[in-house]
């Protein structure tokens, strides 16, 4: 048996796995998971229990995962959007099967206690968060969508969760310009480079790998520069980094230089990587 599967993307431990591994590694216990799903806006997914460490990656309300043990406040669990494997603080999830209806389409929404905008904001929900909506209504001719629990949100905020909410993965990248840059972040309140990817080609009904190395060896086609030519949507990689083009000669990423999502000439931004990481290691058209 081979001990060597990525951590990232495979849940297993010395003395736990997911049964769905057992032959293929080892652990003292197998365990199936138990469904559940995302309670809070954003919850944050740590490489351990530990709330000083930083965090890996991020969840949003309602994304379905598998719960394979709580303890001390933290649960270990797996995503269903990604695969990916972390810890996380026990009372941001629930337990269940999820069943979200719609999902946020625009960078950044508010929910209301009721269907109407100048009530105070409950909370706010990035793109890409899941509700179960059950009902309608309108104020003032502004239409809300209705949540379980009586709390509202603007209906042209959402998309039914089976329908792409979005045919061009990097004009809604381009809605993230000037999101502040986050290690780990895949929301609209902080964002990486490849959790830009992710979301916007989730937006457009596209599931890829959460982590830069990953999309570079798994996501789309590898091409090259030269002989295939560079078009809209392609991916860049370096060493630890990746962005779209928003046309051949144009990169859209979000830039741990400036700090935030950014557009800047491609060659540029060639030039000034290179300085600290070398020249790109990879194109890819997904």
């Amino acid at each position: 048996m081979s001990d060597s599967l990525d951590h990232r993307s495979h849940a297993y431990r010395p003395d736990l796995a997911d049964i769905r591994l057992k032959g293929q590694v080892t652990a003292d216990r197998f365990i199936e998971g138990a469904p559940g799903e995302v309670a809070i806006p954003v919850a944050d997914i740590r490489p351990r229990p530990d709330p000083e460490c930083s965090i890996d990656t991020q969840a949003l309300l309602g994304e379905a995962l598998t719960v394979f043990e709580t303890s001390n406040g933290w649960a270990w669990v797996q995503l269903a959007e990604d695969g990916y494997v972390g810890y996380v603080r026990e009372d941001a999830i629930r337990e269940g099967v999820s069943q979200a209806t719609h999902i946020v389409s625009v960078p950044r929404s508010f929910v209301y206690p009721g269907p109407d905008l100048r009530f105070p904001q409950l909370r706010t929900l990035s793109m890409g968060s899941r509700v179960t909506i059950v009902g309608a209504a309108e104020t003032r001719g502004t239409p809300y969508a209705l949540l379980e629990d009586g709390s509202a949100i603007i209906a042209t905020h959402l998309c039914p969760v089976a329908e792409p909410a979005a045919e061009d993965a990097v004009s809604v990248a381009a809605r993230f310009i000037d999101t502040p840059y986050l290690w780990g972040g895949r929301t609209g309140f902080g964002i990486d480079c490849s959790g830009l990817v992710q979301l916007a080609l989730a937006m457009t009904g596209k599931s890829a790998p959460r982590d830069s190395d990953q999309q570079a060896a798994h996501l789309g086609t590898v091409i090259e520069p030269v002989s295939d030519g560079l078009q809209r949507g392609d991916l860049v990689f370096w060493k630890g980094h990746v962005g779209f083009l928003e046309d051949p000669d144009t990169l859209l990423h979000a830039s741990g230089g400036t700090m935030y999502v950014t557009r800047e000439p491609l060659q540029a931004a060639i030039e000034r990587i290179a300085r600290l990481y070398g020249p790109p290691t990879l194109y890819r058209r997904p």
